[in-house]
């Protein structure tokens, strides 16, 4: 069964659980009527399944081709679908108006992009980076970058990238070596070879704007001497249309596991001519919007992949005859049972929903917490949107794409051997996800920075802020027996990761490593402690909507697939807390030379 956008969730989502036309009355919401949204979401739901989801399996079979020239072509029907990809509008959803875009909260657009990753990952990356390349020159260039480049960026004229790893340099920048020479007529000469760029070269657009991290000549050592630049692969003429070809060049094209309709190239700048967004040397600051932004996608990319997967398994399931059902034949006229009757292929299943349905409801929840830090008129409100933005990315980024990569897994494994071969479509999901766990800063380096920094951010205001939440909602709703398992479960989630987090400030300070060792269990811990909230809401909200004399089908499937979530997947919260607070001794013993 191919992929089908997940539409009833979305709208469920924001309509009943964040009730989006609650904030009709501030500007950046007013043309999101549940009626508009409602189309939106059904329009998304035919073009990403009807367009972009039968080009998947194209692209990973073709993949992108590079040519001697240094040009790049994409798999066959991208450059098609790409042309309706723009003419439907799509790139223009959470762009600013003022540069051509609709101005859609992003909350909103957040469902296309989820549509578009899981028909096709590899396709939807070329628009996501330009996004984010659209996002870095909106918070740090000068009006004239703004006006020449964001309306082109907006509609996916022109794309973008962003270019900040080296041969010998990854997670560590302050190590990068491209330098950047003042030609001193404000422009500067680009230098250097930068690697694993998405999207790097193509033939979807016809200008590509790369952001490059590189040194100006005398800047400072390590990170505080980094700038960024704008790099165009066509310099814009005098009425801002692509003109001459910069020395800007893909050496050639990665071969990879997977997202092989991704173009993933090696690029070369040679002398390219570039422009200093912002200030000299506040290069790492301002890519980190781009990032940060990335982060979040990619946290999306592990829930759409691991939605496209389920699918695939559930329908896999219901069709597939093997054995008999442990109860008695639930199939007597034909040969066998289907395997969904058996235990262990509904274990795999109801845990996929679990951690898909309670992600995404994460994922959504933060996104608005994002829309009302920039819109809302109340300062609280704002501060607290950009707290957890900040807060929430990490954990996001690395639990939903860990968790993603496991439902991907288990999808394979209800196949069984059939999974295994290129005959199903699971097996690539499971390629494609897997680079999700790596890109945008591995999963280890998000949980460093949850520990290292984004707890210990404004006095620890982001993480006490969702403690206070939390215990708020859990007192509002002790007395309804209905919401007992959803309550108590929370209850004690909260109270481990809270303890956790009292473990890494008494002893993370004492000795470093130790924060190291409990870095990932505690984002795991954080993570599941989040979505127990996102299922206890959702419950809260099915419920109230049944009291109410809904007979929606998808009320009663929230409530089965959350009661799963906090008897099965919970409780897996004691383990993560335990495991944490035996600190770094175990995990160090060894010396380097006994590997």
């Amino acid at each position: 069964m191919p992929y089908q956008p997940p539409v009833r969730d979305y709208a469920f989502l924001l309509r009943d659980l964040l009730e989006l036309e609650r904030y009709a009355n501030l500007p950046a919401f007013a043309d999101a009527s549940m009626d508009t949204v409602d189309q939106i979401l059904e329009e998304a739901g035919r073009f990403t399944g009807e367009v972009l989801a039968p080009l998947n399996s194209v692209g990973d079979k073709e993949g992108c081709r590079w040519s001697p020239d240094f040009s790049v072509e994409t798999p066959k029907g991208f450059k098609e679908a790409y042309v309706k990809l723009v003419e439907g509008g799509w790139p223009a959803l959470g762009a600013d108006p003022a540069y051509g875009g609709q101005g859609l909260p992003h909350v909103v657009n957040l469902a296309f992009s989820e549509m578009s990753s899981a028909a096709n990952m590899a396709f939807s990356m070329y628009p996501g980076l330009t996004h984010g390349a659209y996002s870095a020159i909106m918070a740090a260039g000068s009006q004239e970058q703004k006006d020449l480049y964001l309306p082109k960026l907006a509609a996916f004229q022109w794309g973008g990238t962003m270019n900040l790893t080296e041969p010998h340099c990854g997670t560590d920048l302050g190590l990068l070596r491209t330098k950047a020479v003042p030609s001193g007529d404000g422009t500067y000469k680009i230098s250097g070879q930068k690697i694993w760029i998405s999207g790097g070269e193509h033939d979807l657009t016809e200008n590509i704007v790369h952001l490059v991290l590189a040194r100006i000549e005398g800047a400072p050592a390590g990170t505080r001497g980094i700038s960024l630049f704008i790099v165009p692969k066509f310099i814009p003429d005098t009425e801002g249309k692509p003109g001459v070809r910069n020395s800007v060049k893909c050496l050639g094209l990665e071969e990879k596991m997977g997202i092989h309709g991704n173009a993933t190239c090696v690029i070369s700048h040679e002398e390219a001519t570039g422009w200093l967004i912002g200030e000299e040397n506040r290069g790492l600051s301002i890519m980190f919007v781009m990032m940060n932004e990335a982060r979040l996608g990619v946290g999306m990319q592990g829930v759409a992949q691991a939605e496209a997967a389920y699918q695939a398994a559930a329908a896999f399931a219901r069709e597939r005859l093997q054995g008999r059902s442990l109860t008695g034949p639930k199939n007597p006229d034909g040969p066998a049972d289907p395997i969904i009757v058996h235990p262990d292929i509904r274990r795999m299943l109801m845990d996929a929903r679990a951690i898909i349905e309670g992600g995404r409801a994460f994922l959504f929840w933060t996104a608005l917490h994002g829309d009302l830090a920039d819109a809302s008129p109340d300062e609280a409100v704002r501060q607290k949107g950009h707290d957890f933005m900040a807060l929430m990315t990490p954990v996001l980024k690395g639990f939903l794409t860990d968790r993603g990569f496991q439902v991907c897994s288990d999808a394979m494994q209800v196949h069984g051997g059939a999974g295994f071969t290129e005959h199903f479509p699971v097996s690539q999901y499971l390629r494609d996800c897997r680079i999700a766990l790596i890109y945008e800063g591995t999963n280890g380096i998000q949980a460093l920075d949850l520990v290292g920094r984004k707890l210990a951010a404004d006095g620890g205001r982001g993480v006490m802020s969702f403690f206070a939440e939390v215990d708020a909602f859990a007192e509002a709703n002790e007395a309804d027996a209905k919401m007992k398992p959803f309550v108590d479960g929370l209850a004690q989630a909260k109270a481990e990761l809270q303890e956790a987090t009292m473990w890494l400030m008494q002893n993370g300070l004492a000795n470093p490593d130790n924060a190291g060792a409990a870095s990932t269990d505690y984002l795991h811990l954080f993570g599941l402690t989040a979505l127990a909230y996102m299922w206890a809401m959702m419950a809260r909200t099915a419920l109230a909507k049944i009291a109410g004399g809904s007979a929606d089908p998808l009320y009663q499937e929230k409530l089965a697939v959350g009661r799963y979530y906090i008897a099965r997947v919970l409780p897996e919260t004691t383990g993560r807390l335990a495991k944490l607070k035996t600190g770094a001794e175990t995990l160090m013993a060894l010396p380097a030379e006994a590997f």
